[in-house]
């Protein structure tokens, strides 16, 4: 290694090219990194869902969902099956093993689920496929004064448009209704021709049909043989004859009904800003980049809007592209105020050409890491782009370091600039290398951490290993050459400039001695002198600090929320609500945003934009993400929901939970709403308490939800609480009357007959262009509203004739639940709640299982409970960051016993590991941040960096006793030489991180607590380092004395022993 770094620092070309090299490739590489907000989670999902039209939840978990848990209960390699039973389907979310065979999983299941014989026959075809996340980039409302058939055309010709654009692989057409055609015969007018229903679905499958014939070979060449009668409109539906008189008259379908061409029954519409609407969603897949998809979609959108007819608009909606290239601009500038701090700091103590050769390392590294991002898959995203700022101080630590002892050793002698730059490189050139190898260390055990977790550390530990690997060359290859050869040493200033600023670095530098000699010196001979009660001290602040923690005297969370550029509102009204009644709570939400947007225009600033920007409401349907994208429940008369677009965090002065509030408190109570929820955040692993509760008896885990919500209550902070259970519409229970029986009807014949009068029977599917058309033959909707039409409906026996329905069956109104939930073959119920101001979610869940929970369970033996949500994901989190912390603590101690060739000493310098931690907490007490997951990660990355700078004081303090200096002496003496690079790489770390943790913006929060743990953790355990480090090693060599004392009276074995430690 010495004669390698001796031959670049001889080589100034050599050197010049290896830096060229870098940064022609990082920037290179920048274009082929993938952007986006957070890192891609790879999903180990299965998904199998199975459509039963009609049919209650309960009877769809007792016919399929059941049957397929059963089938697939065994497969090797499944960890978790979450099964829902909805109205009219089915679906299993399959989670597997990590370590599973994706493919023989998913051949197996579909193998098992194919072979399933006793599903209902009305049942569609079991789905089952690989659960993709796609990832939306922007949605496009088609809005306007037009009708459903207008907008749903216009909407799939831009669809079809943006997905022929080159850089667009998917898009997806939402907020429309299936087309069916619906042939809608009347009862009466059926008796009237002598016909029954099963005639109308038979006749309409028999003569609506395509069949090929075959082919007849001819003289003159094959001729194929087609019969071709498929109807394919209403029109011709209605032409299809199903009885022909005597007299040679037909009855058509359109004598005995009506037919309409239009879309399936549905209780789901859209507006957007108070126009009816749909909604086109555009996403990324692989690599693409969502600014490129942006700017095509965008760009398309401009052309075709002259085409649209008059009244009907293309506005883009929640555009991620944009948030992402505003918070990456964020995260850029902080990164640039950060640097330029880390330059000043450099120059006040460095001279100016040294420190501008020093700073040069911290773009070049940077370069560095662009250029290797590609190759391992990583990401340019809000995390990546924040270690970048993290790295800012923590790269050039090492190059501080010989920096600064390069400028030493050619300042003894300046006549040999290039001696100098390779004896100061090569004198530190062992701890400098282990110091980084331990920081990278600190980084590299974040695999570990469970959960989806691990992707977001992934990034952040995968930038930071990297640069800190070029980092490590630059120090050692490509600095001591422009050292060398322009360190600045032996030239006096010339200019006015250079001679002022000369003269204040001669203040700075004469003020820092005073201080070593004045008051660090005496310090740390005192707590050499006092070691032990410095030692009892730093014990009892470390506890201390951790007492702070257990208490709950700093708020922890999983992971911050996420402030949106949106709030939206959540309305449930109680199942079976008619749709306009629900459609007038959402008319009413829209009217109190509209008035809650003009009294904040009102109140804004000159230069701040419209508030509110723009309104979706959707009846019938929510969204998952609460941003209007991408609905998680539809067709439902109950459900609503209002989102509103706001202009970005950066040009408003109010945030978006504060809006959402003061909605909240102009809407008012709604009367009869189950559940209204306001919000302008969103939390990515889900609620702060989720308790899942687990059983068989429907009736227990609904009491015991209820104890656990009404608990819920009593605790302060603990709003927004919601109980999975609910119930479900009116169900009207029919059963044969004993006599029926005896005129050969059937259970199976009355429920069938019921199902095709008011479901309906689909007779067939269609393809119309590329659109599948569904086709169901049903009563009309005049002969279905009202339970008397039941009741009068007519029932035909095996032998044709018509009956009362009164006459053969009875009918019992009852209720069930609106869905059920199963979850590895149990039913399941959440409770889950939000946590608002000062309270602790972890406090709370922690009272909740100590105190209530055992006594509910208690009450109700057969229900079990999980914590799911975000304690679910902090609990696997936190248990891999100690397996990780473990590792990375092996690991570290592993590489500083190798150069110091001790067993002891790695754990002197390993001693200020635990104030990193000490000085995170005072960091999250002064700025009066909670810590979350990202506190922790800063910690881990503290940890690493303060071991560099105390396995450099170390090494000195070696060389000066090996050079015959007494062990106390030396360990005062080692401080204070080192006392100027480590009081520089502390600075520069907390330098670069202070922009952003004084960043103000709402997108900076999330981040901000791992800024706060890295940067006071440093500053903190930099200090321990000045002052516990030497008192540690005389600690040490007190005991060694002590047992060598031992020995010598217990014999020679253990002297022998002592000798080798």
């Amino acid at each position: 290694m010495n004669a390698i770094i001796a031959w670049f620092a001889r080589n100034h070309v050599a050197a010049n090219l290896l830096m060229f090299g870098i940064v022609l490739a990082g920037l290179g590489s920048i274009p082929s990194i993938k952007q986006t907000i957070f890192p891609d989670f790879e999903v180990n999902y299965i998904s199998v869902t199975v459509v039963y039209p009609g049919a209650s939840p309960s009877d769809v978990e007792k016919s399929i969902t059941l049957r397929l848990e059963e089938e697939i209960q065994d497969v090797e390699g499944i960890r978790e099956i979450r099964a829902t039973a909805n109205e009219g389907a089915t679906n299993l979310t399959i989670e597997l093993e990590e370590d599973a065979d994706f493919g023989r999983v998913l051949t197996e299941i579909g193998t098992r689920i194919d072979g399933i014989d006793t599903l209902p026959e009305e049942a569609e075809q079991p789905i089952v496929s690989e659960l993709a996340f796609s990832h939306e980039v922007l949605s496009i409302a088609v809005h306007g004064e037009a009708d459903e058939y207008t907008l749903t055309r216009i909407g799939q010709q831009v669809r079809d448009g943006i997905a022929a654009l080159p850089g667009v692989s998917k898009v997806k057409l939402t907020g429309v209704r299936p087309y069916e055609i619906s042939i809608e015969v009347s009862e009466f007018a059926l008796q009237r021709h002598g016909l029954r229903f099963d005639d109308v679905v038979r006749a309409v499958r028999r003569s609506s049909v395509d069949l090929p014939g075959g082919s007849v070979k001819t003289d003159s060449g094959e001729i194929l043989l087609r019969t071709e009668g498929q109807a394919y409109s209403g029109e011709e539906f209605a032409r299809i004859a199903l009885l022909t008189q005597s007299d040679g008259s037909r009855v058509l379908v359109g004598d005995v009904g009506t037919v309409i061409d239009g879309f399936e029954e549905g209780d789901k519409f859209s507006r957007f800003d108070g126009s009816p609407s749909v909604m086109i969603d555009v996403f990324r897949v692989g690599k693409q980049q969502a600014t490129e998809i942006s700017r095509e979609v965008r760009e398309y959108l401009e052309r075709v809007r002259t085409e649209l007819p008059e009244g009907v608009r293309l506005t883009v909606w929640d555009d991620d592209s944009q948030y992402l290239a505003d918070r990456l601009a964020m995260m850029m500038g902080n990164a640039v105020y950060g640097f330029l701090l880390v330059v000043v700091l450099l120059a006040v103590f460095l001279k100016l050409r040294a420190a501008f050769w020093v700073a040069l390392g911290v773009p070049i590294s940077v370069c560095g890491a662009f250029a290797l991002m590609p190759v391992f898959d990583l990401d340019i995203n809000l995390l990546t782009a924040f270690s970048f700022i993290m790295a800012l101080g923590i790269l050039v630590d090492d190059a501080i370091v010989t920096g600064e002892n390069i400028c030493t050793h050619q300042e003894r002698d300046p006549s040999d600039l290039i001696g100098g730059a390779i004896r100061g490189t090569q004198e530190i050139a062992t701890p400098v290398i282990f110091g980084v190898l331990t920081t990278i260390a600190a980084f590299a055990p974040f695999t570990l951490i469970g959960g989806h977790t691990r992707f977001m550390a992934l990034g952040i530990s995968g930038v930071m290993m990297v640069a800190l690997g070029f980092s490590l060359v630059e120090s050692k290859l490509v600095l001591p050459s422009h050292l060398a050869h322009g360190s600045g040493v032996g030239h006096e200033p010339t200019s006015g400039i250079s001679i002022a600023w000369a003269r204040f670095q001669a203040r700075v530098s004469r003020g820092l001695n005073r201080f070593v000699e004045n008051i660090y010196a005496p310090a740390v001979k005192y707590c050499i002198e006092w070691r032990y009660v410095t030692a009892a001290v730093s014990s009892v602040l470390f506890i201390l600090s951790l007492s702070l923690l257990a208490s709950g005297h700093i708020k922890t969370s999983m992971m911050p929320p996420m402030m949106a550029d949106s709030v939206w509102a959540k309305l449930r009204m109680p199942l079976g609500t008619p749709v306009a009644q629900t459609r007038a709570v959402v008319e009413r939400l829209e009217a109190t945003a509209g008035e809650l947007g003009l009294e904040l225009d009102a109140s804004r600033r000159g230069d701040e934009p419209q508030m509110l920007r723009h309104t979706l409401s959707m009846v019938g349907e929510q969204s998952g993400s609460g941003l209007g994208r991408r609905p998680s429940s539809s067709g439902q008369s109950h459900l609503g929901q209002v989102s509103v677009e706001l202009s970005p965090s950066e040009v408003r002065s109010i945030s978006a939970p504060e809006i959402a509030a003061q909605w909240r408190e102009r809407a008012g109570a709604i009367p009869g709403a189950e559940e209204l929820t306001f919000a302008g955040q969103f939390r990515r692993f889900g609620d702060p308490i989720v308790v899942e509760l687990r059983g068989d008896d429907e009736v227990a885990l609904e009491g015991a939800a209820g104890k656990v919500a009404a608990a819920l209550m009593y605790y302060p902070g603990v709003s927004d609480i919601r109980d999975s259970s609910q119930q479900g519409k009116q169900e009207l229970k029919i059963s044969i009357l004993p006599g029926a029986e005896a005129l050969g009807l059937s259970l199976d014949d009355v429920g069938r007959q019921v199902r095709q009068a008011f479901y309906g029977a689909e007779v067939q599917r269609l393809q119309r262009g590329r659109d599948e058309v569904k086709v169901m033959v049903r009563y009309p909707a005049s002969e279905r509203r009202s339970l008397s039409d039941v009741e009068n409906m007519r029932v035909r026996l095996p032998d044709g004739t018509a009956v009362p329905f009164r006459s053969v069956a009875s009918a019992e109104m009852g209720r069930g639940p609106s869905s059920i939930v199963r979850k590895n073959r149990y039913r399941t119920v959440s409770v889950s709640a939000d946590v608002k101001g000062d309270s602790n979610a972890n406090e709370i869940v922690a009272q909740l299982t100590r105190d209530v929970l055992p006594g509910i369970l208690a009450e109700y033996p057969d229900v079990t409970y999980v914590m799911e949500g975000e304690q679910k994901e902090q609990g696997e989190a936190f248990a891999g960051f100690r397996t990780a912390f473990l590792v990375a603590l092996l690991t570290i101690y592993a590489l500083l016993a190798i150069p110091l060739r001790s067993y002891l000493q790695p754990i002197f310098i390993m001693t200020v590991i635990p104030f990193g931690y000490v000085g995170a907490v005072v960091g999250h007490l002064i700025t009066g941040n909670g810590m979350s997951m990202f506190s922790f990660i800063g910690v881990m990355a503290a940890a690493g960096v303060v071991v560099n700078d105390s396995l450099v004081l170390v090494t000195f303090l070696n060389r000066m006793h090996d050079a015959g200096i007494s062990l106390e002496e030396a360990a005062e003496r080692a401080g204070q030489v080192r006392f100027r690079a480590i009081m520089l790489t502390s600075l520069t770390t907390f330098a670069g991180l202070t922009p952003i943790m004084l960043d103000a913006t709402t997108q900076a929060q999330f981040v901000i607590p791992m800024a706060i743990s890295l940067s006071f953790g440093v500053v903190v355990a930099s200090v321990f380092t000045l002052l516990l480090v030497p008192a540690v090693v005389l600690i040490a060599e007190d005991l060694r004395q002590a047992f060598r004392r031992i020995a010598r009276r217990v014999g020679g074995a253990a002297s022998q022993v002592a000798t080798r430690i």
